[in-house]
């Protein structure tokens, strides 16, 4: 199947009920490197990330903070969630908020189509719900209460009681797409990711789908409904829409048609929302479905889902601060089988950074450098006909082979095989350096071809990587490429063709190469505390 042209990825937008934690830094992390990716392939590219504002629980956050949901809102806007957007280098094309204008309309011009066309009523609800999750709990997330809270009916994901609410509400008439749903999913296989998500999905839609109250009465704060002021409309029907009014939907067509449809990216606790209610809405509108919904795992810290509330969140900062944004980048995207819970820890972050990040890659592109530098006057060597020697063509051909592998894993969501199919690369080279022993080589003025060789394939070879991991590592990379004498010769590292990074022979023998600056600074550990030696680790 052809590769789109248009590449549009979104994360779920954010509860600005309190500070973001490295569980949401994961997500936005996953879909940069997605955009970073498609961005360099060619594609065109557009990434989507905000925060989601409306609803009771950002109230009564705001509330117990003496604030109004406004200036709440703002706060955490401004103060926490895009300063994260730089801390963990995110490079997102747009920052929806929805309590912005161009959202707000949005979602009225919508709910106004589909209560024109009959797809909504007004009606009648009493149900438990949890505030936490801004969601009314189906009976399979219903559990009873322990402890402070035994005799209580309590959210199975947050573990506090569950509120019972009797409203007047209006519905949306989602039972009328169960069997459009099925058919949906049956027809594109490739919709829901992983295959366990879809199974699940599959399974919720087939017991039955029950109509969705799309409003409340019992407080204000959220986009009012637009035929009935005395409504605001539920903030899960608002915040689904972000994905659209980001992009035009109702304002400007040929942008919407640009863009949609969209590949969504989201943790697996809020799948059902974007693989259930929210194709079924698009159904209602007439809108296309959107292009996938991936669901990501949970990071567990102690066995538990990260949450502020269970005091299990890390602050993003806590790590960037001493190992740096790429190794933050690095970590969660090769040690997290993406699709999977993975379990976080300082033991395993400091071990693979020490390893994989400063021993592996950093310290090969630091004695391949030095070596040019000392050999050949910090010039890219020469290959000459001995460049053909088995193990140099060994080099070449797995080039070739991991550069599209990894293109092939980032198609399927699978980030981190992309990653472990480039490492095999940095492996092959650091093992291919050790058996031609250039330093030996460099001694013998009659093997000095064999020595341009040599130098010459590993150079290449950190040319490649350079190019592989930029989506990734985007700071060292172009470190990197800066120092290999790339920027110089080929132009700016973002505007090589990924996808063709495998091509052997693209940096000019003779360019020129700068010092390279420590890429993974040594981190001395003492107790609990780290910092780092050699240069700063950001």
């Amino acid at each position: 199947m052809a590769k789109p042209s248009s590449f549009f990825i979104t994360t779920p937008i954010f509860y600005v009920n309190d500070a973001p934690h490295i569980g949401h830094a994961y997500t936005e992390v996953a879909a940069d490197v997605l955009a970073r990716w498609h961005r360099q392939a060619g594609d065109d590219t557009w990434f989507l990330t905000g925060t989601d504002e409306h609803g009771q629980k950002i109230l009564r956050t705001a509330t117990a903070n003496g604030a109004t949901p406004q200036e709440w809102a703002d706060r955490l806007v401004e103060q926490e969630w895009k300063p994260l957007l730089d801390t963990i280098d995110i490079s997102n094309d747009d920052f929806i908020r929805t309590t912005d204008e161009r959202h707000e309309s949005g979602v009225a011009r919508f709910l106004q189509r589909l209560y024109d066309e009959g797809h909504i009523y007004a009606g009648e609800f009493e149900a438990l719900y949890c505030v936490g999750c801004e969601e009314f709990k189906p009976k399979s997330e219903i559990v009873d209460g322990e402890g402070a809270f035994e005799g209580e009916k309590v959210c199975a994901i947050h573990s506090k009681p569950l509120e019972l609410l009797q409203e007047k509400n209006y519905f949306f008439k989602m039972s009328a797409f169960q069997e459009r749903l099925l058919s949906f999913y049956d027809e594109h296989p490739e919709f829901i990711q992983p295959a366990s998500a879809r199974n699940e999905v599959i399974a919720f839609v087939q017991q039955g789908l029950e109509d969705l109250s799309i409003s409340r009465t019992s407080f204000d704060w959220g986009v009012p409904i637009p035929w009935d002021a005395s409504h605001v409309t539920y903030v899960w029907f608002d915040a689904l829409l972000n994905y659209v009014t980001a992009i035009g939907y109702g304002q400007d067509d040929e942008e919407f048609a640009r863009r949609w449809p969209a590949t969504h990216i989201v943790g697996k606790d809020i799948l059902r929302f974007h693989a259930v209610i929210w194709p079924a809405m698009l159904m209602a509108a007439g809108i296309e479905a959107p292009r996938r919904v991936f669901a990501h795992g949970w990071l567990l810290v102690g066995g538990e889902k990260m949450s502020k509330s269970k005091l299990t969140g890390i602050a993003p900062n806590e790590i960037t601060d001493t190992f740096g944004s790429d190794a933050f980048r690095y970590y969660f995207m090769r040690a997290v089988s993406f699709g999977h819970d993975g379990s976080f820890s300082w033991e395993d972050l400091s071990a693979r950074y020490q390893a994989e990040l400063a021993n592996g890659f950093g310290n090969l592109a630091s004695r391949v450098l030095a070596m040019n530098k000392k050999y050949f006057g910090a010039r890219v060597p020469a290959p000459s006909v001995d460049a053909g020697a088995e193990a140099d063509a060994a080099i070449r051909e797995l080039a070739a082979s991991v550069a599209g592998r990894a293109d092939e894993r980032i198609e399927a969501l699978a980030v981190h095989e992309a990653i472990a199919a480039v490492w095999e690369l940095v492996d092959a080279l650091n093992g291919y350096i050790t058996e031609q022993e250039p330093w030996a080589l460099a001694k013998d003025p009659a093997r000095r071809d064999r020595l341009a060789a040599v130098l010459y394939t590993a150079t290449e070879g950190l040319r490649v990587l350079a190019e592989l991991l930029s989506p990734v590592i985007p700071q060292a990379t172009a470190k990197l490429w800066t120092a290999l004498g790339a920027e110089a010769a080929l132009g700016a590292l973002s505007e090589q063709p990924i996808r063709e990074a495998g091509a052997w022979g693209r940096l000019p023998a003779g360019t020129e190469q700068q010092p390279l600056a420590v890429l993974f600074p040594r981190i001395e550990t003492d107790g609990a505390d780290a910092k780092t030696t050699g240069g700063a680790a950001k």
